[in-house]
């Protein structure tokens, strides 16, 4: 059985890992830290040690191996509370700024920056950023417009966050527009 400090540190680099960590990048690590060689075989046994203790624990998490590497990973009966705390976070992080450009590119798109700006009135840098980052809107590629501007569309992760399966399920105008908010007349 391999000695408890090297599973300790093998269950800490999993830990601190974003995502998946591979045993090569393991050892490398190990071996520089420890100045000690470590084997794959040392560290497979160490890992199916882990695996093991969070199997028989009474722990919300588990050892998964993916993407040929390791994470820890929330087990599968709390999948939806965790998916629910995510929803929530990432819904309050939006500023008005960012939920009327996303609008604009959801009707709109494919639609360049300079065109959200016309219909916003203001420059939209910062939200066009933020939502690249929250991965909510993507490029779509060139406008043939001069200058080539790069084009913006809704991301999958767009559909997901909210809740759709195509871009028809978008509320219309007339769906969401109230008759105490026309001007004059009504034609028929």
């Amino acid at each position: 059985m391999p000695p408890i400090n090297l599973t300790k540190h093998i269950e800490a680099l999993i830990f601190s890992s974003v995502q998946s960590i591979s045993v090569q990048e393991i050892v490398l690590a190990l071996n520089a830290v420890l100045e000690q060689e470590f084997s794959e075989t040392q560290i497979f046994e160490s890992l199916a040690a882990i695996k093991q203790k969070y199997i028989d624990s009474n722990c919300a998490i588990e050892l998964v191996s993916l993407n040929n590497g390791y994470q820890f990973l929330t087990k599968k009966e709390y999948h939806e509370t965790v998916n629910q705390l995510q929803l929530h976070r990432s819904k309050k992080k939006l500023s008005q700024a960012a939920m009327e450009t996303l609008a604009i590119i959801a009707y709109r798109q494919p639609i360049t920056k300079l065109e959200i700006e016309q219909i916003r009135g203001v420059n939209s840098d910062y939200s066009v950023q933020r939502l690249l980052e929250k991965e909510l809107i993507s490029i779509e590629g060139k406008s043939e417009a001069p200058g080539r501007p790069i084009l913006y569309t809704t991301s999958g992760l767009f559909m997901d966050y909210f809740g759709l399966n195509n871009l028809s399920q978008l509320p219309q105008l007339k769906d969401i527009a109230k008759e105490e908010n026309t001007i004059g007349e009504t034609a028929e």
